[in-house]
């Protein structure tokens, strides 16, 4: 099974050798919304992944091929949640966020053979 993009943020920052804290707020975050995603809990969004890209010297669409393609969602589910006039921006990150976090922690979830 691939790591999954939270997991290869993680070891990328700690092959920099960089803590956390200093990392999070190199990109802009905060430490415990780092632990986050790196525990797979949350998706980043896209400003975020691209933060945190260019603070490893890579590229957000690196990480995500890295992680393969169970990153990438059905493009489907997420032009609804944009489509949809009734949800505000805020509403529209949140839910893509919450989406994206379920899809990556659905391998943990799944009962084994």
């Amino acid at each position: 099974m691939q790591p999954g993009l939270g997991e290869i943020i993680r070891r990328r920052r700690e092959l920099a050798e960089v803590p956390i804290r200093r990392f999070a707020s190199m990109v802009g975050i905060s430490g415990p919304y780092l632990s986050q995603i790196e525990r797979g809990l949350r998706a980043p969004s896209d400003r975020v992944l691209q933060a945190i890209a260019g603070s490893l010297r890579t590229t957000a669409d690196a990480l995500r091929s890295e992680a393969g393609p169970e990153w990438d969602p059905p493009p489907a589910v997420l032009a609804a949640i944009a489509a949809d006039p009734r949800l505000s921006a805020r509403q529209r990150q949140a839910l893509t966020e919450v989406y994206l976090a379920f899809v990556a922690t659905a391998d943990v979830d799944r009962p084994r053979g």
